[in-house]
């Protein structure tokens, strides 16, 4: 962009409006500067301007020129089209984009060199120590994963720490950036922070040594009293009412509001806090709290609701915190609960009540973990049947607030995938082998620092097995509906898995569910200095854009067991079968479902209704509140999953049936 000097006439101008210059030669211009719009403004260093035409709508229909009032400008360049009005102190070394207004701030400034919070060590999991991650504008939830837990692996580790830092020296400089577009109204003191375009500050007290990745397709907000520091956040984020950011990554389309007090701690894409508080915690996409009370610390996260005065304890009281928890994806805390690190809670799980004797239920998945008597009791595979996981499977991809384009988080949103599934698989095999030790007549068994009673472990069995019936016909189903069936060979053809990719152990990388074996080699090449962070990136879009067909030989894998033989030697019989099985399993876990979904409609949910009526006063109070059971558009859903289900199901039986004429 060229600029030239002031004129005599404009720079005459200018100290008739009350401006002054330590050095006026050093006060540059674009062609078509309007010195009209420059008033009461002290230029030092060098400070660039450009053309002054346009303006401002504020709120209430007030129209405003652009251009500079009552400022103290040092080493800045401003775009066409800026306002800047009554700067309390002063703006120092910046770049501010064209079409942004600044009003009514106290200083915004870059006092050295600064890698705007990128490069930042959080001490997440654990406050003491040992598992820091630095920060960076581009980290994604899965290769945070990766240098969260993968700590056994120290040579990856120290190769992923140096890439990052070698990143956050690029970024490094001591001249700041405010992209176009941005309003900044009424705020405290921006210091050593880079802002992108459109980001829109309103009230903001402090925000220091970070990055507001903001852009036109995903604007930040953050609003009145909030307070960040050494912090990346992410486009798409809305942070309001004096929440309090300390060490922080938060990711594309969070948001934190009403209070929330956060540090040390990670948190990935469309999680959101409000009331409470965070420390040290790795929190997974849709980590989600909104209780004053509740205090989650120095644990992993992921697809998380937790419920008011959810707590958990990391403490060893003689050698400090040094505890840590799992919670993996989908896992629900009740009101009052409480967690003992360390903990390891399985996929899908409810915890309600007080535990306090390290519970690790991960490979009983779909569980609830209940307190009776100052005792944990597990319930395996009573969540499969329940309306409530149904509901947030349906509700995450809905809730997916990044209008960002460039998705950094690569996100599975499958209620029922190989990451699960195999857990119920190695679940049946346990409870099975716990039957076997303490003998079938037992009452009560002991897994894990828990108590599993006789009923609820042949419960957990049969519903573990309807779950992976459910899957494994769904991967079938899904891979012959394509395909051209017209003889056994044709079939078999049709079976045939697309890539080795996918067999043996899954893993849910904060999100990203993909095959160990994959991981594995993705690891080792970052190891062997063969990637860069890029590459890492593209490498999880791969994974993720694959996994179906991971899926398909993950499947197929297990479906030859069930079969006895290879997928090349099946029958039709066998095949037929198969979606027998598949179409019973659908229909009885959406009964169970259903009936589920009846309890939220019957007299003890309707207590309270109609409070100064009579039983019809009170069902016709409750009918207009909730609505009735059979109008429900959950339950007509689940009716209607029903009936697609099973004309699907007798359609995929007749094609097979006709290739065998």
């Amino acid at each position: 962009m060229n600029y030239r000097h002031l004129t005599d006439i404009e720079q005459q101008q200018l100290r008739q409006q009350g401006c002054s210059a330590t050095d006026w030669s050093q006060v540059l211009v674009r062609e078509g500067f309007r010195a009209d719009r420059v008033e009461n403004v002290r230029f030092s260093g060098t400070v660039k301007m450009g053309r002054f035409d346009g303006g401002f709508e504020l709120p209430g229909g007030i129209s405003v020129p652009s251009g500079i009032y009552h400022a103290m400008l040092h080493n800045v360049e401003i775009g066409d089209d800026v306002r800047l009005y009554n700067i309390n102190n002063y703006i120092a070394n910046y770049r501010i984009g064209r079409g942004t207004c600044i009003e009514n701030i106290n200083a915004i400034l870059v006092d050295g060199e600064t890698t705007f919070g990128n490069g930042v060590r959080v001490a997440v999991m654990n406050e003491g120590g040992g598992r820091e991650i630095p920060i960076f504008d581009r980290l994604s939830a899965s290769l945070a994963y990766v240098m969260t837990l993968y700590r056994h692996r120290p040579q990856l580790i120290t190769t992923l720490e140096r890439m990052i830092d070698e990143y956050a020296d690029r970024q490094r400089s001591s001249i700041g950036e405010i992209g176009e577009n941005v309003r900044i109204l009424n705020c405290g003191t921006i210091k050593n922070t880079r802002i992108g375009d459109y980001a829109v500050l309103s009230g903001v007290s402090r925000l220091k040594n970070g990055t507001v990745q903001s852009n036109a397709s995903a604007p930040v907000k953050l609003g009145s009293g909030v307070k960040c520091s050494d912090f990346i956040i992410c486009s798409g984020v809305s942070i309001g009412d004096s929440t309090l950011v300390d060490k922080c990554f938060v990711g594309q389309g969070c948001i934190f509001d009403k209070h929330y007090s956060a540090g040390e701690s990670l948190f990935f894409s469309n999680c959101q806090g409000m009331h409470g508080e965070a420390c040290a915690i790795f929190a997974g996409p849709y980590t989600v709290t909104h209780h004053k009370s509740t205090l989650l610390i120095a644990g992993m996260f992921s697809f998380l609701n937790a419920g008011s005065g959810s707590n958990q304890s990391n403490h060893m009281y003689k050698l400090g915190p040094i505890h840590q928890g799992l919670a993996e994806r989908g896992a629900k805390t009740t009101s009052d609960s409480y967690l003992l690190w360390p903990s390891k809670i399985g996929a899908f799980s409810l915890v309600m009540g007080r535990h306090t004797h390290h519970a690790d239920t991960s490979e009983l998945p779909f569980s609830y973990l209940i307190e009776n008597q100052s005792e944990s009791f597990l319930v395996p595979g009573a969540n499969l049947r329940t309306v409530g996981t149904i509901r947030d499977a349906q509700k995450w991809p809905k809730r997916d607030n990044r209008k960002d384009p460039d998705k950094l988080d690569q996100i599975n949103f499958n209620l029922l995938s190989p990451y699960t599934v195999q857990k119920m698989w190695h679940g049946r095999e346990v409870l099975e082998e716990l039957q076997e030790l303490s003998g079938a007549n037992t009452e009560v068994f002991g897994y894990h620092n828990c108590k599993i009673r006789n009923t609820s472990l042949q419960h957990g069995k049969a519903l573990y097995s309807i779950g992976i019936q459910k899957f494994l016909g769904n991967s079938l189903i899904s891979r012959l509906e394509k395909a051209d069936i017209k003889t056994l060979d044709d079939l078999h053809a049709a079976l045939r898995p697309d890539s080795e990719a996918g067999t043996g152990d899954w893993v849910d990388m904060a999100g990203l569910i993909a095959p160990l074996s994959e991981v594995t080699r993705l690891l080792n090449d970052i190891q062997d200095g063969k990637l860069s962070l890029d590459d890492i990136q593209e490498r999880f879009r791969d994974m993720h854009a694959h996994y179906y067909s991971y899926e398909w030989t993950w499947a197929l894998e297990h479906l030859e067991q069930v079969w006895g033989c290879t997928y090349d030697k099946v029958t039709l019989e066998q095949i037929l079968r198969t979606i027998d099985e598949w179409q019973k399993a659908v229909v009885d876990l959406d009964r169970m479902v259903y009936d589920d979904a009846r309890k939220e409609f019957d007299l003890n949910s309707q207590t309270g209704f109609g409070a100064d009526g009579d039983s019809r006063q009170r069902q016709a109070d409750f009918e207009s509140v909730r609505g009735n059971f059979e109008n429900n558009s959950f339950v007509q859903a689940v009716l209607e999953h029903i009936e697609r289900k099973s004309a699907l199901g007798d359609k995929m039986r007749e094609k097979l049936r006709n290739s065998r004429k």
